[in-house]
């Protein structure tokens, strides 16, 4: 059986050059960065490379990249970091200004700040498109505001957002403001795709994920712009100076490293990829009546397929597919526990039924031309045999 995956948001198959990187300090260089013998210089020396690796994609100083366990915790430290910060200023109830489909990782938290009364917080809606309207947030500023936070591109419908208009709003904003508002983008599903320098884009704070890039699972990256005040949400050690403690993962800091450092070779697969895409696209939309292409097409991920089918359920496609050797995914991989329908969807104005039916394809630089062939084969006798025994018809 063939094994075709398209499910690349969830997570990305580990670059060659990637796995070669990490492999000797999962062997003999395993030492302690933080130890000042041999084996601990060669350690400092990994991390100081793979921090300089981002620091060139982002065009920063390598002194402003962090390394952390997860984009989850980078976002945790982005938030209650500037949250923490803006109350010890004195704002006592500092406000944030976030999306409706923003990642769990985002929401969740600005969610629970919001209900232990730390924080104000506006959520942004969007409209069919996807995509938050630079003029919202403008009407969304308070005295109080001191955190904007909106992804560079939706993990569920590849909505690319206007991230560096934000910013240059913001720039002249705060050049009159008493109050600094930041702005921080989620930007791990941009990263493979989209230009990532944080000067253009304005942003103050910007996270990444190593195993979305062809990369290690349990490594991500902060950025954090020089001068920008964060508190630290974890304690006990002094290393990424002393705003992330903990002892580094050698293997998974170069492999973020490494895979970032692919990245600037990448751009012809762009464009093959996206080629893919708009087949996948195209050839659904026309070959199986009743579907409906959730998000922009535009302003899109040139990887990101996110399709409605009418009248059957996307768990039973999932399975359907599965079973003919291909991965695809209903929605986000991480509410993929949940029975509910993708409030990312409910936000674009579907209904419960039609969220209910969608499938994310989402693809890579390791599918081909022959993969989407076979998919466009077997996708319309699946929907079909599907719908005739659904209840939802």
């Amino acid at each position: 059986m063939q094994k075709i995956y398209l499910d690349n948001a969830a997570t990305t198959k580990i670059d060659k050059k990637v796995f070669e990187a990490m492999a000797p300090y999962l062997k003999g260089d395993f030492g302690n960065a933080s130890s000042l013998h041999w084996f601990g210089q060669k350690a400092h020396e990994a991390i100081t490379k793979a921090r300089q690796q981002a620091a060139d994609f982002l065009n920063c100083n390598f002194l402003e990249v962090y390394f952390t366990g997860s984009a989850t915790e980078s976002d945790n430290l982005a938030i209650f970091g500037a949250m923490r910060a803006a109350q010890k200023k004195g704002i006592a109830k500092p406000h944030i200004i976030t999306s409706a489909i923003e990642h769990p990782a985002v929401l969740e938290v600005v969610k629970h700040l919001e209900k232990t009364g730390e924080i104000e917080a506006t959520y942004l809606a969007v409209g069919k498109e996807g995509v938050v309207k630079v003029e919202d947030v403008q009407k969304s500023i308070k005295e109080n505001t001191v955190l904007v936070s909106i992804m560079y591109v939706n993990n569920e419908i590849g909505a690319i957002q206007p991230i560096a208009a934000i910013g240059n709003w913001l720039k002249i904003k705060n050049q009159k403001s008493k109050i600094k508002i930041l702005l921080h983008t989620d930007a791990v599903q941009a990263v493979n795709y989209l230009d990532c320098n944080v000067g253009k884009l304005g942003v103050d704070l910007l996270t990444l994920s190593g195993h979305k890039i062809y990369g290690p699972k349990g490594a991500g990256v902060l950025y954090k712009r020089k001068g920008v005040e964060l508190e630290p949400i974890i304690f006990g050690g002094h290393q990424e100076r002393g705003l992330r403690p903990g002892t580094e993962n050698i293997a998974a800091i170069v492999g973020v490293g490494e895979a970032i450092a692919e990245i600037l070779n990448s751009k012809l697969q762009i464009l093959k990829i996206k080629k893919l895409r708009d087949k996948l696209i195209d050839g659904i939309l026309k070959n199986i009546p009743g579907t409906n292409l959730n998000g922009s097409r535009e302003s899109r991920l040139p990887n990101n397929v996110n399709i409605s089918f009418d009248g059957v359920e996307g768990e039973s496609i999932l399975m359907a597919l599965n079973e003919k050797g291909v991965a695809v995914s209903t929605g986000s991989a991480c509410a993929s526990g949940s029975l509910e329908p993708s409030y990312v969807l409910l936000a674009l104005g579907c209904s419960v039924v039609k969220a209910h039916g969608s499938i994310r394809f989402t693809l890579g630089k390791y599918n081909t031309e022959k993969d989407i062939n076979y998919v466009l084969k077997i996708l319309p006798g699946i929907i079909e045999r599907l719908r005739k025994i659904s209840p939802l018809k």
